[in-house]
């Protein structure tokens, strides 16, 4: 199965932009999970069939309401077991 992992760069604290990534990864059926850094840019990591990626992808660059995305950039998947369902990281 494909796995993303993303790292989103502009507004994207302070505006329940984990929230939003997880209801998406919810909703889409994924396993991953999206966490803030320390730099102001939140990571993402999903697992799921491409169609559902492709999708969620989408989603992630446009973000909730209040969200101002300047950049998605795609990091090497890190292999790691991924949790069902989505879930928030601190």
């Amino acid at each position: 199965m494909p796995a993303v992992r993303l790292q989103v760069a502009g507004r994207v604290q302070g505006v329940g932009f984990r929230w939003f990534v997880r209801v998406a990864g919810r909703r889409l059926r994924l396993a991953g999970w999206v966490k803030n850094n320390a730099d102001g840019t939140v990571e993402v990591s999903a697992l799921g069939a491409a169609e559902q990626l492709d999708e969620f992808r989408r989603l992630v660059e446009r973000g909730p309401e209040g969200a101002n995305v300047s950049e998605v950039r795609e990091l090497e998947p890190g292999g790691e077991e991924l949790p069902f369902p989505f879930a928030m990281r601190r």
